[in-house]
């Protein structure tokens, strides 16, 4: 009931951050709880399961029991799992510990594992690489509880927590096989006798684990458990200052896994529970966002008030020079009164592309598909639809989105090849349902052939394989194919001027008015506007850290978009008046050149992950980045190309 009430208010909160982004402040997440809210009885059993574990060092998720840990008494299931968890690398699976609701445990064996050469280097690999646990409690991902420098204990609450340590002094790999188990509840009425989960970490420890009287287990007995370890007790919960000795990991060391699990009552509501997740404890302030946007406005301003003063000004003292031209030789007919400026190409401004028309069809239509989908996502993830609490759904939704947009592709590639008077619309309209996801669709299925040969959770089951397949052959190419269906049917974009027959000569410019020269340069800017927020997402992407600030990111989006559009104008009409009329692919790469610098932006960025030398690493993180940037340029550049077309017409 809590969760119903707080929809609608989020909701309209969403509305007026949208009409009036200055004057609201945003210091929430907006989302909504990704599933209704489960009660337990005191006793009640309350499920823990794990996820697949993950690196930020080497980008490649393996099963969690790949390595020699605990398993159920009937081997691991797994949970119901959606597409978007498939592809987004989640493997979710039931666990051996037991936990019950306002039940203490102390010092619960699960079971004693003796390492073998190949377990305990495969065990001391995955510590080196950095390879963290990633626990689930009612839809709870574990925070992580460590130490600060002070010796105080901190939390961190995205990335699960860590396998194990390497010693710095000896290089000998540790695992924390011992974990005090937090969890936090709350009774949302007094008189309810149900309990809610709003809170869940794992504290991990090193235990070098003994049993008194010198017993040793063969890690079948069932006789262990009812003897007692001397390094933990049964009457309170593991302190770390109460070790004596670490777990080391070698050929032949018999590791024994013990947990305490300790409750806690808490004020926060269960519609509140992922609020410290997303705002990782206020660990980023919602002011450095501020600051972004900030910045990114008085960029758009400056540009704003520099392409009206410069094209107001230049443009009317230009038309006015061409009438007084005009009435001058109506007057003196016998003279020939030679035009200068923009006015010499009007005859060529809108000749379609000599280069490759066909592909800049494609590029545009493509580019709108995506435009379309990654606003309609915005969106969705803003007004709280897409929240992290529904893992996977942002993938997903991308996907779908992407999917049904087909339609608008197809039809702005059929309309703009139709204005170049190009007569293979068959092989237009098949080269646009097919170039981007085609590309798309090879490189994902390149990565997921080599991860699965390295054994990863990321690799995507041939079942769910098929379904993507599917949704790209039998929904997104007829809805292109449909789209230019629409497109060659509507009348062809009429333009205000008649193309001549011969193509008129472009003269040589000025060393700053060379092309190269704006589609290399102009992109800096619309990446100035953009940089701060680029920053916490590529963190998202590639850190495992929770991202959920979209209503800035929608203000941003659309500064980005408007950059692009400034700076492109004001260029395409210097280009004109330097006598230049080719300007349909230069106003695309123009703005598209962004792209260009955010991926020289992630090439720097790539040292902040520290990356293992695995090849994969490499081909991961560059393979996608490169996709990512590509659909940046398709993006901002049709965003530019648009906008000189509606300026130039």
């Amino acid at each position: 009931k809590r969760a119903l009430i707080i929809l609608p208010k989020r909701t309209t909160m969403m509305k007026a951050f949208l009409l009036s982004t200055l004057l609201m402040r945003v210091t929430e997440g907006f989302y909504v709880p990704g599933v209704h809210p489960q009660s337990f009885k005191a006793g009640d059993e309350v499920p823990m399961k794990v996820n697949s574990m993950t690196s930020i060092h080497t980008q490649v998720p393996k099963d969690y029991y790949r390595l020699p840990y605990c398993q159920p008494t009937d081997g691991p299931k797994m949970a119901s799992e959606n597409l978007g968890e498939f592809l987004t690398g989640n493997k979710i699976q039931n666990s051996p510990y037991t936990l019950n609701m306002l039940t203490e445990a102390y010092c619960v064996r699960l079971c004693q594992k003796t390492l073998s050469k190949l377990e305990a280097a495969k065990l001391k690999l995955h510590i080196t690489y950095g390879y963290h646990n990633n626990w689930i409690i009612d839809n709870l991902p574990s925070a992580a509880v460590g130490l600060t420098a002070a010796g105080e204990k901190q939390k961190h609450y995205a990335g699960g927590f860590p396998v194990g340590f390497i010693a710095a002094d000896s290089k000998d790999a540790y695992i924390y096989n011992h974990v005090n188990i937090n969890v936090e509840y709350h009774q949302h009425d007094a008189a309810d006798v149900g309990y809610r989960v709003v809170g869940f970490s794992v504290e991990p420890m090193s235990i070098h684990h003994e049993f008194q009287g010198g017993y040793e287990w063969d890690g079948e007995s069932s006789d262990a458990f009812s003897k007692q370890l001397s390094t933990c007790s049964t009457a309170s919960h593991m302190e770390k200052t109460s070790i004596r000795s670490n777990q080391i990991v070698k050929e032949g060391e018999k590791i024994i896994y013990t947990y305490d699990v300790i409750w806690r009552e808490s004020e926060t509501s269960w519609a509140s529970r992922w609020d410290v997740y997303l705002s990782e404890d206020h660990l980023v302030p919602a002011q450095v966002h501020w600051y972004s946007i900030t910045n990114s406005i008085l960029v758009v301003l400056f540009l704003s008030l520099l392409v009206i003063s410069i094209l107001v000004r230049n443009l009317k003292r230009d038309i006015a020079g061409y009438n007084a031209i005009a009435a001058l030789a109506d007057e003196e007919k016998d003279e020939d009164v030679d035009e200068t400026g923009w006015k010499l190409v009007h005859a060529d401004v809108f000749r379609p592309p000599t280069t490759q028309p066909m592909l800049f069809a494609v590029f545009m239509g493509t580019g709108i598909q995506l435009l379309f989908a990654t606003f309609s996502v915005i969106v969705l993830s803003a007004i709280g639809f897409l929240s992290p609490a529904r893992r996977g759904s942002l993938m997903l939704a991308i996907l779908v989105f992407y999917v049904l947009c087909g339609i608008a592709n197809g039809y702005t590639s059929s309309r703009i090849y139709k204005a170049f008077r190009g007569r293979q619309w068959q092989l237009c309209t098949i080269v646009t349902s097919v170039f981007f996801p085609g590309l798309t669709f090879f490189i994902f299925l390149f990565f997921n052939i080599f991860l699965s040969f390295l054994h990863s959770s990321a690799s995507v089951p041939f079942l769910d394989v098929i379904i993507v397949g599917a949704m790209w052959c039998c929904i997104s190419v007829p809805l292109v194919f449909l789209g230019a269906w629409f497109g060659y049917k509507s009348s062809t974009i009429e333009f205000p001027c008649v193309t001549s027959s011969v193509p008129r000569e472009i003269p040589r410019p000025p060393a700053l008015l060379h092309p190269l020269v704006g589609m290399t340069v102009t992109g800096i800017v619309p990446f100035a506007a953009a940089y701060v927020e680029f920053f916490f997402i590529m963190t998202s992407l590639w850190m495992d850290q929770f991202y959920y600030v979209f209503g800035f990111t929608l203000i941003v989006f659309m500064i980005l978009c408007i950059t692009c559009a400034e700076v492109t104008v004001l260029l395409v009409y210097y280009q004109l008046c330097a006598e230049n009329h080719r300007w349909w692919w230069y106003s695309f790469f123009t703005s598209g050149s962004t792209a260009v610098y955010t991926f020289v932006y992630s090439i720097f960025w790539f040292r902040t992950l520290e990356a293992s030398k695995m090849i994969m690493t490499y081909l991961l993180y560059f393979g996608y980045m490169f996709l990512l940037c590509f659909a940046m340029l398709l993006v901002t550049g049709t965003v530019g190309a648009l906008t000189s077309l509606w300026f130039v017409k």
